[in-house]
């Protein structure tokens, strides 16, 4: 019989790559009620940064605290923290012009041992690294990835495509928006990347289950991604956290 998972460990990296002024993603996590968050911020201004760090303080606060509380089932006060979120960031942006039209994109991980949800708005993304192979779990919610999916365009094409920043999905640009959910069991061994596309963007698939492919510590291997990210160009800003389950 298959060991439990009954504890993770985490650690995450960010920068605002090489080309962009200032780092509009945000991450935050607490191991201790295992929730992990990943957002990446648009708008003009300073609006994206405050649309990513409002993301992530709500949904920690938010699950933290029902948590503790033990009031509900993990998945809908997860959704129910992304539903608060959203409202937080266009009720916000409602009261001041100048953050009009702001929004971000979100990946969501929720842990209760060796359960795990993944939830996604836009196209930041979650991949799990198992024994030796990497999988991406979540599906990004983008205009090139949505034709894709269609058959109308390759993934090559997308890569090289003017319209690949446009997403279809975005927390906080609208009065209400639904996360895509997905639910899996973790095994010891298991290795969770949640990411923004700047880093994405700059390593294949392939070279980041290479660069994942190594016996180094979980934040060595977070930096390691990034640095990887800005030297293949690091066009956007660009942030790497890696969740590990263990026995």
């Amino acid at each position: 019989m298959a060991t439990a998972v009954v504890r993770y460990t985490a650690a995450a990296v960010t920068d605002r790559g090489r080309k962009r002024p200032s780092n509009e993603d945000a991450f935050g996590f607490s191991v201790e009620a295992g929730v992990y968050v990943v957002c990446d911020g648009m708008g003009g201004a300073a609006a994206g940064e405050i649309a990513s760090s409002l993301a992530v303080d709500e949904v920690l606060r938010l699950l933290k605290t029902r948590m503790q509380e033990k009031e509900a089932e993990l998945p809908a006060a997860a959704e129910s923290a992304v539903t608060a979120a959203n409202e937080a960031i266009f009720s916000r942006a409602q009261r001041n012009q100048r953050l009009n039209g702001m929004g971000t994109t979100l990946v969501v991980m929720t842990t209760q041992e060796q359960h795990v949800w993944i939830l996604n708005i836009g196209d930041s993304r979650c991949y799990l690294m198992r024994r030796g192979k990497l999988e991406q779990l979540t599906q990004d919610h983008s205009l090139v990835e949505e034709q894709v999916r269609l058959g109308r365009m390759t993934p090559r094409e997308a890569l090289l495509s003017p319209l690949k920043n446009v997403i279809t999905r975005a927390l906080g640009t609208q009065p209400q928006v639904r996360p895509d959910v997905f639910k899996l069991e973790a095994e010891p061994g298991d290795i969770f990347l949640l990411c923004s596309d700047g880093l994405t963007r700059e390593l294949p698939d392939g070279t980041i289950e290479a660069l994942l492919n190594c016996d180094l510590p979980l934040d060595a291997m977070a930096a390691r991604l990034v640095e990887a990210a800005k030297k293949a160009g690091g066009h956007d800003n660009i942030t790497s956290m890696l969740v590990r389950a263990e026995a």
